[in-house]
């Protein structure tokens, strides 16, 4: 028998990590200007603050950067972030440290925020959502504003109309979609679609709480969304023409009509029907104008990274926690929209410039309509209007 391995060892690799901490000494230079004697202290681009005597001793910004993003990015508490540092890296912290660098990032970070949110108020499209939040024991809102490249969040004390606008703004004229809360139609000037994903769930549980004969109306209203999501997917497909999707869209305005018309007997099928009654003029937005979403999924997808961190930690002690809160999150997640690194842009806030090799500019500064919404002549509707294709079957309470 002959023993192959004597001529050809088998390899194997292995990847591993370097818990390894380095010390850097800044000798600073401190002087005084020759004119106005003022006070002129050096600093080197890689510190992260100016404190001199017994706050010498800092943490580097990759470490604070590292720190930041697994609290407000992955949403794990200041004792657990600081265990890690300790376990991983040898870095001697406690909660309080993590909590002066989250803040001293957020702070860096405002003018950035702010620029988000006037951006946001630009948007051509945006889609929002709201959520409860705690600060300090006491129920506030998260508010979340997302379009094609910029997600603005902010925590309110209420979940009015007022907080929504100082948001986009009172006069916002783009086009929103939400999941049908009524203040959203205070934007008079926008135009609006209702979450068909929202609807669709609330007939899927009718469905499966009614009995034979009460189900027949939830199922109707479920085929006829279903039908419209699909009709929107076969022009996105270009498998039907621009004309043949407003000629579809008017006969499933009809079919719809007539489903709303017999709606049964069932209470509960009866305050759907008022419900959608309500939404009706912004059920099918998204068929006239192609490139509108018909859902908020994009808004709820944001929220729900937040879902997890309430769930882990409950919320911010403070009013300047939960402003922290809301200035990392919006950065974030807008890093992670246009495809940059979050660690990267956290570095730049720290330390004021661009890390080698990367781009952490926001696209933001000269933002204009994302998507070229396809509007027919002569169909563009003001907020409130609805367009039908036929009037073989009015509105209710229509003359």
């Amino acid at each position: 028998m002959v023993d192959d391995t004597a001529n050809s060892l088998p390899s194997r690799y292995q990847q591993e990590i370097v818990r390894k901490t380095i010390w850097r000494r800044f000798d600073i230079d401190i002087g005084h200007c020759e004119k106005c004697h003022k006070r002129v202290q050096g600093r080197d681009s890689r510190q992260t603050s100016d404190a001199l005597g017994a706050a010498k001793v800092q943490l580097g910004p990759e470490a604070l950067a590292l720190a930041v993003r697994m609290n407000k990015d992955l949403a794990m508490p200041h004792a657990d972030v600081a265990a890690v540092l300790r376990d991983g890296f040898q870095l001697q912290v406690n909660r309080s440290t993590i909590a002066r660098a989250v803040d001293r990032v957020a702070r860096r970070g405002a003018p950035t925020w702010h620029a988000l949110r006037d951006a946001a108020r630009r948007s051509m499209v945006n889609g929002m959502d709201e959520t409860g939040w705690n600060v300090a024991a006491q129920l506030r809102w998260l508010w979340v504003a997302v379009s094609e490249q910029v997600t603005f969040c902010d925590i309110l004390p209420g979940r009015g109309f007022d907080e929504a606008a100082s948001i986009l703004g009172a006069d916002y004229k783009g086009w929103l979609t939400h999941d049908g809360w009524q203040v959203y139609y205070k934007f008079l000037k926008a135009g609006h679609q209702s979450c068909l994903n929202h609807l669709l769930d609330r007939a899927k549980k009718l469905i499966e709480s009614a009995s034979a004969r009460a189900a027949r109306f939830p199922l109707r209203v479920q085929e006829v969304f279903k039908q419209a999501l699909a009709l929107a997917e076969r022009y996105k497909n270009k498998e039907i023409s621009l004309h043949g999707l407003l000629t579809a869209t008017g006969r499933l305005e009809v079919k719809l009509d007539r489903v709303l018309n017999n709606p049964g007997r069932d209470p509960a099928n009866r305050r759907f029907r008022n419900h959608l009654d309500h939404e009706r003029p912004y059920l099918f937005t998204f068929l006239y104008c192609p490139g509108l979403d018909a859902t908020n999924n994009v808004s709820e997808r944001a929220i729900r990274a937040l879902i997890g961190a309430r769930k882990n930690w409950g919320g911010n002690r403070t009013p300047r926690g939960a402003r922290a809160q809301a200035v990392l999150t919006s950065i974030l997640q807008t890093a992670k929209q246009q495809g940059k690194k979050p660690f990267a842009v956290l570095l730049e806030l720290l330390c004021g410039h661009s890390v080698a090799g990367t781009s952490t500019r926001f696209s933001i500064w000269c933002q204009g309509p994302e998507k070229p919404l396809r509007i027919p002549r002569g169909r563009r509707r003001r907020a409130g209007d609805s367009w039908r294709r036929s009037q073989r079957v009015p509105f209710r309470g229509s003359s």
